[in-house]
C-alpha cells in the first residue's frame, strides 16, 4: 500500500517513475563507450534516482510484478490474523508503469533516438 494514498498522484508517480526508467535505459543503452565491468552502473544510480525521488510515495513499483506477485502470493498462502491484500489499489502499480513505459518509448521514438 502506498505511504500517501491519493489514486491521481500515486499514478502520476508510477507513470513518471517507469517513464524516467525507460527514456534513461533507451538513452544509454546505445552508447558507444563501455565502462567494463561498470557497464550497469548508470542503470542502477538511475533506479537509486528513481527511488530517493518518487520511492516516498508508492515504493516505486516501475515493474508490475514487483508489486503484483507479493500480493498474489499474500492472498494465496494461508497465515494467522492476515490483512487485505489491498486489491483496489492493485491496479496502480500494474497499468502506471505499462502507460509509463508506453510514453517512454514514444518519447525516445518522437526524439529519434530509436
Amino acid at each position: 500500500m502506498p505511504a500517501i494514498k491519493n489514486i491521481p498522484l500515486n499514478l502520476f508517480s508510477e507513470i513518471l517513475g517507469t517513464f524516467v526508467l525507460v527514456v534513461g535505459i533507451l538513452f544509454f543503452s546505445p552508447s558507444i563507450f563501455s565502462l567494463g565491468t561498470l557497464d550497469a552502473l548508470p542503470f542502477s544510480l538511475l533506479v537509486l534516482g528513481i527511488g530517493l525521488s518518487l520511492g516516498g510515495t508508492t515504493g516505486y513499483a516501475i515493474n508490475p510484478f514487483r508489486d503484483l506477485g507479493p500480493r498474489i502470493i499474500y492472498s494465496i498462502l494461508p497465515m494467522k490474523n492476515k490483512r487485505n491484500a489491498g486489491w483496489k489499489y492493485s491496479w496502480i502499480p500494474v497499468f502506471g508503469p505499462i502507460i509509463g513505459a508506453i510514453l517512454g518509448v514514444l518519447f525516445v521514438k518522437l526524439l529519434g533516438l530509436i
